[in-house]
């Protein structure tokens, strides 16, 4: 049975750590991200958390149930950094493309700690206002609710998608995603036009354009669907 987790403030008060460093949430998912960043998702187990916290690893377990647990706080910590400093304009589309971008810059930002994330539901507070602005976005520019689900719904799990893909990407070793890029003037830009018209036509655009991510592109395609049926919603 996992042990209870008491609330922050008794754990400040009684978890220091071998340092005398005061542990905290925070610190342990900053710390966390870290790690991940510089040993990927194999690399964060408690016994190493503990070490970079200089902290015993039966510590973290009065701050999460489990690692799974910390994970989901994880993820909420890039929600988190997604959100700082945004406000609401009341411009329906520049809202809804602000978060987007957001979101997606702060979990490539971290493409370990996404590509560990980005598929799960946490629940804590950064991703609820998160899906309490977009849907608040959208309800107040006059989206009937069932549109408005629906958009929300398909924004966010654009969002992510891409932040896993584009993190998937970002966390290959580097000579491996130098060479995938490569793949788009070494391979497609020397396909005959006898055998593969559509790519050697296409080749010049491709190679300049597939390295980059397409979020920016299908976000706006989402805008733009979403402004059609805003349309057609309205008297």
């Amino acid at each position: 049975m996992p042990k209870p987790v008491v609330s922050e403030d008794k754990r400040r008060r009684r978890r220091p750590t071998k340092n005398g460093t005061v542990l905290s949430e925070q610190l342990i998912v900053d710390t966390a991200l870290r790690m991940l960043r510089e040993h990927g998702s194999a690399g964060l187990t408690a016994r190493r958390l503990g070490l970079a916290l200089d902290a015993d690893p039966s510590t973290l377990y009065r701050y999460f149930r489990g690692m799974d647990e910390l994970t989901l706080a994880i993820g909420d910590a890039l929600v988190g950094q997604a959100l700082r400093g945004w406000e609401p304009t009341g411009e329906w589309r520049a809202d809804l493309r602000a978060i987007g971008l957001r979101i997606h810059a702060a979990y490539v930002a971290h493409p370990q700690a996404a590509q560990l994330t980005a598929s799960r539901v946490t629940g804590r507070p950064n991703e609820l206002a998160a899906d309490e602005a977009v849907l608040d976005v959208l309800r107040t520019a006059g989206f009937p609710l069932p549109d408005t689900v629906r958009i929300y719904h398909a924004f966010i799990d654009q969002t992510l998608a891409f932040a896993a893909l584009d993190a998937a990407s970002l966390a290959l070793p580097s000579a491996a995603l130098r060479a995938d890029e490569d793949i788009w003037r070494s391979t497609y830009a020397r396909l005959p036009r006898t055998t593969h018209p559509r790519i050697a036509e296409a080749a010049p655009l491709l190679a300049s354009r597939m390295v980059d991510s397409a979020y920016p592109t299908a976000l706006e395609m989402l805008l733009d669907s979403a402004a059609v049926q805003l349309k057609s919603a309205r008297p």
